[in-house]
């Protein structure tokens, strides 16, 4: 029989060490058939990864077999491409953690691409991601791959997108964007876009989206209102056009103490006006809104400006008016 050459031996502990990263345990037995050795060769195999620095255990009995387990150092680990590209998404974004690991981020991002192969090394170093918030959407590489590679090329987006509680309607003509951004938002992904149908801004969650093959035609890129994506995403979250502002904003004097008040408004400014009073500077979403940020101080309110502001606060008088006129069965 010929000897085994280094190459296969090393290829042989690399498929050992991955099937050990996928399961808790795995029997000898097991393993010797998923890589079509002896036992005896197993054991050699678990010996030489014990020896680069991994804590394998061994269980006796009949089914004896190994587990990885943690030690007291990191020794190299193996990637598919889809954990690759994961990390990688992770690492580009972890600057919206608010962890302040932005600069570890990036030199784990640096070590681990001088390691990747070419295909993968190639994605990651196109992948355009923002991140403008804590935490990451439910949504597949495979998504996020293909919305980067249409915003890289700078080629029309056909896709599929479904209603929240809905399934995708194979039937429906696909919809089109020209996206500029991916961004990472308060635990989901969105996709920034200029839609040429509406010629407006639109964005569009990820998880929703189901991208068409081929891509549209190349589009010529455009920045984004007020040149940030990320304010530029928060202002229409609050209903408005401008970057990161409220469509309706009003001042009031609040009849609370400001330290009663100001814990409960983190978007708004809270003065002190003397016991029990303090002036409120606020917005909301639309002049109702702010009237109901207000009402729930159960406080008496009297209203600085605008005129918007006093006209909200007398429609809701007269519909809390009918409301109590209907409770009361008037």
């Amino acid at each position: 029989m010929p000897a085994t050459s280094s190459a296969e031996t090393s290829q042989r502990l690399l498929a050992l060490l991955s099937l050990l990263q996928q399961t808790r345990e795995w029997p000898g037995s097991r393993l010797a058939e998923r890589l079509q050795v002896s036992e005896r060769t197993v054991r050699r195999d678990v010996e030489r990864l014990r020896e680069l620095g991994y804590r394998i255990d061994g269980t006796k009995g009949r089914d004896g077999g190994y587990r990885l387990d943690a030690g007291t150092a990191l020794p190299p680990m193996l990637f598919d491409d889809e954990q690759a590209v994961a990390i990688a998404i992770a690492l580009k974004t972890a600057t919206g953690t608010g962890a302040g690991i932005a600069e570890s981020a990036g030199r784990a991002l640096s070590t681990m691409r001088q390691v990747l192969p070419r295909r993968l090394s190639t994605r990651i170093d196109s992948l355009e991601v923002s991140a403008a918030g804590n935490g990451h959407g439910e949504v597949g590489t495979d998504v996020i791959l293909a919305v980067d590679a249409a915003i890289r090329a700078s080629e029309e987006l056909r896709f599929d997108y479904r209603r929240a509680g809905e399934d995708f309607d194979d039937d429906a003509a696909p919809r089109r964007t020209q996206p500029h951004h991916l961004v990472a938002w308060s635990g989901r992904w969105y996709v920034v876009g200029w839609s040429p149908q509406s010629q407006d801004w639109r964005t569009y969650r990820a998880d929703r989206v189901r991208p068409r093959v081929p891509n549209g035609p190349r589009f010529v890129p455009r920045e984004v209102p007020g040149g940030d994506v990320g304010k530029f995403l928060a202002g229409r979250f609050k209903g408005s056009t401008e970057a990161d502002e409220w469509p309706c904003r009003g001042e009031v004097i609040l009849h609370l103490d400001a330290t009663d008040v100001a814990s409960y408004l983190t978007d708004a400014e809270v003065e002190p006006r003397g016991p029990g009073r303090c002036r409120v500077r606020l917005g909301s979403f639309s002049w109702a809104g702010l009237c109901a940020s207000l009402a729930r101080f159960d406080a008496d309110v009297d209203v600085v400006g605008p005129v918007e502001l006093r006209n909200a606060f007398a429609t809701l008088a007269e519909r809390s008016s009918r409301a109590a006129g209907t409770a009361l069965g008037r």
